[in-house]
């Protein structure tokens, strides 16, 4: 039987705890921490938090303990509103935004907070996104064109602009890419679901002129071809999109070219 031994200091080591005195309404968050500077492993902490005083999303919850209980806690948040995607972590096993996630919805017993899996961690819940971001900038997220710029605007039809909807309202937080076992084992070449709902968005876009420049780029063994339709991405997207839906849709137009 083979015998495999994890990298120095990636052992997930037991935590401090931090209890609540005197809390009405006590729940444990159990968070992952780890910090680049101290040479250790990371670790696991609980803070008791106690509800009756706190607001009722897990992004509250870790405010209230960086706020009262440990100011060293490192996490993303801008928003609170769903739209920037900066406070993305997973939550009791679930790629999800914590300003939206509902402390009272999660299951009874201890709330498990840890980065996006798979990705660098800069500090505790801070993914280094890097790399996400130059795929991002690599599929060129923006209106390309040949011919002379209009005097006023570029105009769409309503069944044009229709086609946008469940495209346009990706926040790029990354749920959907960190949750697809393809784009862990293979996220240096292949795009991942995020990226690939963000290109098929501009491929589909009435005033887009280079849609056959986009879908040669994106012709490559690694790039779009190495989804499986696990389908991840789609059920943890916390706008409900569906990326699988979007790379389907690319596949498609690819076989109808070559007709």
């Amino acid at each position: 039987m083979g015998e495999f031994t994890l990298p120095r200091n990636s052992k997930i080591q037991p935590g401090r705890r931090y209890p609540a005195k005197d809390a009405k309404k006590p729940r444990t968050f159990r968070i992952y921490r780890w910090s680049p500077d101290d040479d250790q492993n990371p670790r696991m902490d609980s803070f008791e938090v106690d509800l009756a005083s706190c607001g009722p999303m897990v992004l509250d919850a870790l405010l209230k303990i960086k706020n009262e209980i440990d100011p060293t806690l490192t996490l993303r948040r801008s928003c609170r509103e769903a739209i920037c995607g900066s406070c993305a972590m997973n939550i009791n096993g679930v790629n999800t935004l914590a300003c939206i996630c509902s402390i009272k919805e999660q299951a009874a017993g201890d709330i498990k907070i840890y980065p996006l899996p798979h990705m660098p961690v800069v500090k505790d819940l801070v993914p280094d996104l890097t790399h996400f971001y130059a795929q991002f900038a690599s599929i060129k997220p923006w209106i390309r064109t040949q011919s002379p710029m209009p005097t006023r605007e570029r105009l769409q039809s309503p069944g044009e602009r229709e086609r946008l909807n469940g495209l346009y309202e990706c926040i790029l937080c990354a749920c959907c890419s960190t949750s697809c076992p393809s784009y862990w084992w293979n996220g240096d070449k292949y795009l991942g679901p995020a990226i690939l709902l963000q290109a098929y968005r501009w491929i589909v876009d009435s005033r887009d002129e280079a849609t056959n420049e986009r879908l040669d780029d994106l012709e490559d063994p690694f790039k779009l071809y190495r989804c499986h339709t696990i389908m991840n991405c789609t059920r943890t997207c916390p706008k409900g999109l569906n990326p699988a839906k979007a790379i389907a849709e690319i596949k498609k137009l690819m076989v109808a070219r070559r007709g």
